[in-house]
């Protein structure tokens, strides 16, 4: 410390007056920050879970759940009171409790995220338009009941095209919708044109389907089909101005999440963001809408024709969504039994 002496009046006694100033708080930079902190520096993160404990860790914008996530959370013994509770409510109607189990746990994660819970419509409704409207009345008009607004609530909807048209009108009455399972452009479009909230393209499944078909062992980040679907879904909305929020969805590695990195928005594991969290290096900027805007991108007219003809053409795409509704529709069956036989037990 340095002094000077203080001479302002001759009866008082120097007195000694500090010129240092106090030292300066140190500015995180980039390389202090983990690399989720920095992924949501560019981009909206998502926790792809029912597990509220694993939400409640990450601290995501929003969180998102489906079928196989609820099963899964369901048969832990922390939950075991959001399952009884559903049972209660539903008094033996199968129906009524599954729905208020989704509901129930869609509930708890709006406590913990301050943005959009999606919460998923039965998958064997996939081809009903009809059946697909009546389910999400139902699922919003029971979130009303506990006092969550549908503002906070997507309705989760596989892309059929069947289900693409209930979104539409969905959409039409104010209820949100997240058209999952999506593996080709033609459904990414399709979406877009009813004017859905947000899609849920899948990343690593893709890539599973090209691994087998291929007879690789994997891809290197930037040339991972299910990272280039995801880029080529992304600058087709930018190029033509569509407002629908595109969330990369289903991730094998961290790496294909990074390589997404300035997408809307990102839906993570809790393993993968436990591994985001455990890394520190620079996270660099992939998508970006001001380039996409200038990009050569010839422009679909999507009419239910070109929309089925176009997945015909897709292989991959088909196959996936068959087997993505195959494979949500036979854990909510798992999850059925467990409900069925605690409403043995108590009616």
């Amino acid at each position: 410390m340095t002094t000077t002496v203080d001479k302002s009046s001759p009866l008082r006694k120097p007195q000694l007056v500090s010129t240092d100033q106090p030292p300066l708080k140190k500015q995180r930079t980039v390389s202090d920050l983990n690399q989720v902190d920095q992924l949501k520096q560019l981009t909206t993160v998502v926790a792809d879970t029912g597990d509220v404990n694993a939400i409640k860790k990450f601290s995501p914008q929003d969180a998102t759940t489906n079928p196989s996530l609820i099963y899964k959370a369901a048969v832990m013994p922390e939950y075991a009171s959001i399952v009884d509770d559903a049972v209660a409510y539903g008094k033996g109607d199968l129906a009524l409790t599954m729905d208020k189990l989704a509901v129930a746990f869609g509930t708890e994660i709006s406590k913990i995220v301050p943005g959009y819970v999606s919460t998923e419509v039965d998958a064997r409704l996939s081809f009903d338009t009809e059946g697909t409207i009546n389910k999400a009345r139902d699922l919003i008009k029971m979130y009303d009941e506990v006092g969550v607004s549908k503002d906070r609530i997507l309705i989760k909807i596989a892309a059929t095209w069947e289900g693409v048209q209930a979104a539409k009108q969905l959409e039409k009455e104010g209820i949100t919708c997240n058209l999952t399972l999506i593996f080709s452009i033609a459904q990414a479009i399709a979406c877009a044109e009813v004017g859905c909230t947000l899609i849920s393209p899948f990343v690593g499944r893709i890539m599973d389907w090209h691994k087998k078909a291929k007879g690789v062992d994997g891809f290197a980040p930037a040339e991972d089909p299910g990272v280039m679907s995801v880029t080529a879904i992304y600058n087709y909305y930018k190029k033509y101005g569509y407002n629908t929020i595109v969330m990369g969805a289903s991730f094998r590695n961290k790496e294909e999440i990074l390589e997404l990195a300035g997408c809307d928005r990102l839906t993570i594991s809790p393993a993968l963001l436990q591994e985001l969290t455990n890394a520190s290096s620079n996270v660099q900027q992939k998508l970006d809408a001001s380039k996409a805007v200038n990009m050569d991108i010839p422009k679909i007219d999507m009419t239910e024709s070109t929309f089925r003809w176009m997945m015909n053409e897709d292989a991959m795409a088909t196959e996936k969504l068959a087997e993505g509704i195959r494979g949500f529709a036979a854990d909510i069956v798992k999850l059925e039994n467990i409900v069925k036989t605690k409403i043995s037990a108590k009616f």
